[in-house]
């Protein structure tokens, strides 16, 4: 991608018209680069300095053009390389379903094929507003007790466990969900810190090539490989007596995770390239939202780096575990959003408040600033029923981890009552179709499609099972 002063975008679909008239339309406002597939995607992301700060992503991509997963799939990918990328989900697949789903895994809106340009150009300029107000308000000195949003025992627990480590050089494992916001908390601990004049450096290991991640972290002299026409300083040097914070280490490649140990054990590293030893001083922070004990059985973690990392641990807890501190989140995204807005703040009737407490929040924190920044675009000033903000909640995927047995009548009742309190247009007959096309979808997916063995897991007959396959034109 050429450097510009324009704002980057990527745009991804597998429909070349599609794609050419959109990098047409929108080529004199944003610097484009494009994609066809979620394959590509991860390639083009390898080459580029830096991730785009927009995507324009279809949902139907191949090799399944004609079912959400792959799109689904990339928006995931998308954050994980780039928690602070803007997605915009522009697809032929209106059902609302898909659009509840793509908000909850991160995607800032949903917007059905055909769009005017001028409204698309609307919304990605909103969507720039918002990032570049986001970014500013991460430069900023932290506040009180770390900056982290929250008074439940879990958001103390954390706010404790910041304080606590802050000012230790010992590296820290932040633990979590996708979205819980463990970015948050890295640069939380920075800012607490004796080394908060230092620099603060954040380096994703899944955005960059695994070829590019040795001279990226420790640097290289010139003429080190093709194209190291100067030599370059690494993060590790850059970083000095600093932070510097590895996001998603559990994808860093298993023969660099040995030089990442040697630094940790003795601060000695080699610019790739040269044979003389340097020194960094840096603190290492790092993040994961894998379970690196299970890498380590796998063999893809080594587990005595693993132990080095994780002198101290911090679990970032899902927002679901969270209670009330979801209308905390809520107060506090809502009012930074209308400030940046210049608008009133909106509020939620009873219904709706009652039906915020109750959603699970898949997407964490990140969803739950999302939906605030949607509401606050749509409803400005206003006060937000059930019906309004259900349609902003991803509740057909809103089902419990353990399903209760047919027996724990009690169990059930107050899953039935969840689900009454959270859909303001409850229908039962759908409700049930629902659960048993997932029962059927699950049953074919374990016996790979063996009609028999999964007839035998429903407990039904061969024939019923195709019948109700047929039905929900399950494959």
């Amino acid at each position: 991608m050429a450097q510009t002063n324009k704002p980057s975008l990527l745009i991804v679909d597998d429909d070349p018209l599609i794609s050419d008239t959109l990098t047409y339309v929108l080529s004199k406002d944003f610097d484009i680069s494009a994609a066809e597939s979620r394959t590509q995607v991860k390639s083009l992301l390898m080459q580029l300095d830096e991730p785009p700060q927009l995507a324009l992503v279809d949902l139907g991509l191949p090799p399944q053009p004609h079912k959400p997963d792959e799109g689904f799939a990339l928006i995931a990918d998308l954050l994980g390389v780039s928690p602070s990328i803007k997605i915009l989900v522009l697809s032929g697949q209106s059902d609302e379903a898909n659009a509840r789903h793509a908000r909850a895994l991160g995607a800032i809106d949903f917007v059905a094929k055909p769009c005017e340009p001028d409204r698309l150009k609307s919304l990605l300029y909103n969507a720039l507003l918002v990032q570049n107000a986001e970014r500013t308000a991460e430069k900023e000195p932290a506040v009180k007790d770390s900056g982290i949003v929250g008074s439940s025992l879990a958001m103390d627990k954390l706010r404790q466990q910041i304080m606590q480590y802050a000012a230790a050089p010992f590296p820290v494992l932040i633990e979590g969900e996708s979205g819980s916001g463990k970015e948050r908390v890295a640069s939380s601990l920075h800012q607490l810190s004796p080394r908060s004049p230092k620099p603060y450096l954040a380096l994703n290991c899944a955005a960059i090539s695994p070829t590019l991640v040795e001279p990226t972290l420790f640097g290289y002299a010139k003429g080190a490989f093709t194209g190291a026409t100067s030599a370059r300083a690494g993060y590790f040097e850059e970083a000095e007596n600093g932070t510097l914070f590895l996001d998603e280490i559990g994808e860093l490649p298993l023969e660099l995770q040995a030089k990442l140990l040697r630094v940790l054990e003795n601060g000695e590293y080699q610019r790739v390239g040269e044979t003389q030893p340097r020194f960094s001083n840096a603190r290492v922070v790092t993040a994961t939202n894998r379970d690196l004990r299970a890498e380590i059985k796998a063999g893809r973690f080594r587990a005595d780096l693993y132990h080095r990392l994780s002198v101290f641990s911090i679990a970032v807890p899902p927002l679901r575990e969270m209670g009330e501190d979801k209308l905390t989140l809520l107060d506090y995204f809502r009012d930074f959003y209308a400030r940046e807005a210049k608008s009133q703040p909106f509020s939620l009737d009873p219904r709706a408040q009652q039906m915020w407490k109750d959603y699970h929040f898949p997407g964490n924190v990140r969803e739950l600033r999302n939906i605030a920044i949607r509401l606050t675009t749509k409803y400005p000033g206003a006060q937000v029923n059930a019906q309004q903000l259900e349609a902003e909640l991803d509740t057909d995927q809103a089902y419990p981890q353990e399903i209760p047995l047919a027996s724990d009548g009690k169990a059930l009742i107050e899953l039935a009552r969840k689900q009454l309190q959270t859909h303001a247009n409850f229908n039962l007959d759908v409700t049930l179709r629902q659960w048993e096309k997932a029962y059927v979808e699950a049953a074919l997916n374990m016996t790979h499609g063996n009609l028999s063995q999964a007839a035998k897991l429903l407990g039904i007959n061969r024939t019923t099972l195709y019948s109700r396959m047929q039905t929900y034109g399950t494959d």
